[in-house]
């Protein structure tokens, strides 16, 4: 009860001190979303019924109505998650990702640097088709028990957290803020990158974060001594073999449905619909790696949580609070387009230490859509820059989930995390800015 006393209260504060910058209904929704923020982030309430709650206050308090609202919970772009969550499960359920975990760390040498960047370059790559957080929690025990050094066992769990963080941009279904931007850019009718586009663009950024944060998490601990690792990769049976080519299968189906203009115009098929089939194929009779019970498994406080996100975008929208706010942040359009791109990733980045960075990147579409949608192309790369910079915020337990859970083990100091993550966060904002301003602009 405490908790939700303490939300309410914030809530309380924003809308008062709003009234003074905004109007009465722009200060109601900006009390609104305080609440709801400070509710995702103090766990007063359960994630799945913090995210249902636009449905109730938005239309109470006349901030829009609830047609404008529950459309927000069933876009299409939700059902391309539960194909892929789907597929996450069978991996799970047959323990493919066992195998696949243990055959990526067994490319790295046996040393300190080693096992950092073997534990970051494998999160990374299962966080880019899995969920981050599903990750972080699967590759957690491996991080605790490869060591009895404190100071190591704290810097691999860092960098499995990282690791997760830094590909869940990969694709666009890696992590919650990728979904809602697409989400957001079909509901103001642009067309949203396709799989294979949306890879070929981000790939640049994430290669160069784990060149260099791994290193960052390997400085000061070469003297630090590591126990013998057992590497023993086990087999794959029947069924794992059988899982294995029909992900390969799919991979192969998303690239070659992706455009490379002008050369190939691809297949034309809709992803979310490939996604989704290929997640229900996991319950086909032949197939059979899922029941529907195993559908329990599906985080669906997750859907209601883009649900949330994209009514709040919607709000913001409808209301006219993005325009006002856009106006006030005019100077910004001032700016020559680089230092406008290193900017937005400075604010966003830092700004999600402090929130969740779905609920960040909910607010700060609309906000900077007002920009972008005078911007031709370049106003793309600036809604892109401020959704993968909301995803590379290092610093604090509560911006990302893949942070408070490692956090959980009781091992890391918040000191420690604070302290690495600062620079984390300044490298992820200079190779965002760089790479979308000479690649994508």
């Amino acid at each position: 009860m405490r908790g939700i006393l303490q939300s309410l209260l914030i809530g309380l504060l924003f809308f008062t001190l709003s009234t003074f910058f905004f109007s009465f209904s722009h200060a109601k929704l900006i009390g609104v979303i305080a609440l709801l923020v400070t509710l995702w982030t103090n766990n007063a309430l359960p994630l799945g019924i913090v995210s249902l709650l636009p449905l109730i206050l938005f239309p109470s308090l006349h901030i829009i109505d609830l047609k404008a609202v529950a459309p927000n919970y069933s876009k299409s772009i939700i059902f391309l998650f539960l194909g892929g969550f789907m597929m996450a499960i069978a991996l799970q359920k047959t323990n493919t990702h066992k195998f696949l975990s243990k055959k990526l760390l067994s490319f790295f040498p046996n040393t300190p640097k080693g096992i950092i960047y073997a534990l970051a370059i494998t999160s990374a790559l299962l966080s880019s088709i899995l969920s981050n957080t599903t990750i972080t929690l699967m590759l957690m025990p491996i991080g605790l028990f490869l060591t009895e050094n404190p100071k190591l066992k704290s810097r691999f769990l860092i960098s499995i957290a990282y690791g997760a963080s830094i590909g869940g941009i990969i694709t666009p279904i890696g992590t919650p803020p990728n979904m809602i931007l697409l989400g957001f850019l079909e509901s103001v009718n642009i067309t949203p990158p396709t799989f294979g586009e949306w890879m070929i663009k981000v790939f640049p950024i994430a290669v160069l974060m784990l060149f260099t944060v791994p290193y960052l998490l390997s400085i000061g601990i070469n003297a630090e001594k590591l126990e013998k690792l057992d590497n023993k990769i086990p087999s794959l049976n029947k069924e794992q073999k059988k899982l294995l080519w029909i992900l390969g299968s799919l991979i192969i189906l998303l690239l070659i449905n992706t455009p490379i203009k002008p050369y190939y115009s691809g297949l034309g098929l809709n992803e979310k619909l490939i996604l989704l089939g290929y997640g229900l194929l996991m319950f086909m009779p032949s197939i059979n790696f899922l029941k529907w019970e195993d559908t329990k498994e599906i985080p669906y406080e997750i859907v209601f949580l883009f649900g949330a996100g994209f009514s709040i975008a919607t709000a913001f929208i409808k209301t006219g609070l993005a325009s006002d706010i856009a106006l006030k942040l005019s100077f910004i359009s001032d700016m020559p387009l680089v230092w406008m791109i290193f900017f937005i990733a400075l604010f966003v980045s830092f700004s999600t230490e402090v929130t969740s960075n779905t609920a960040l990147t909910s607010i700060a579409l609309p906000i900077f859509y007002e920009f972008a949608k005078n911007m031709g192309e370049n106003g793309i790369v600036i809604m892109m820059v401020a959704t993968i910079a909301a995803s590379y915020a290092f610093m604090l337990p509560i911006a990302t989930p893949p942070n408070a859970i490692v956090m959980s083990s009781r091992v890391i100091k918040i000191k420690e995390m604070a302290k690495i993550g600062f620079f984390a966060n300044m490298l992820g904002v200079t190779f965002l800015t760089i790479v979308a301003y000479f690649i994508w602009s």
